[in-house]
């Protein structure tokens, strides 16, 4: 198994984190989802695996290029 980093692609606001350490997830779901100039962009799962980690909290302000979770493929 590989752990893939999950890193946002813009700066914003963690609006709401919609799944936890242990779950599911397929390619292109929504991990959590961003808040940036009154848009939600959701950050998702660059293919199938299982959450390994969420390195931030809602509410938290991320920087492009932060890792936010871990991903096992």
């Amino acid at each position: 198994m590989a752990t893939l980093d999950i890193k946002t692609e813009i700066t914003g606001n963690v609006w709401k984190i919609v799944k936890a350490v242990g779950d599911r997830v397929e390619e292109d779901e929504a991990i959590l989802i961003l808040e940036s100039m009154k848009m939600e962009i959701p950050v998702t799962a660059p293919e199938d695996g299982t959450v390994a980690a969420i390195l931030t909290e809602e509410g938290a302000v991320v920087t492009e290029g932060t890792v936010v979770a871990r991903l096992e493929a």
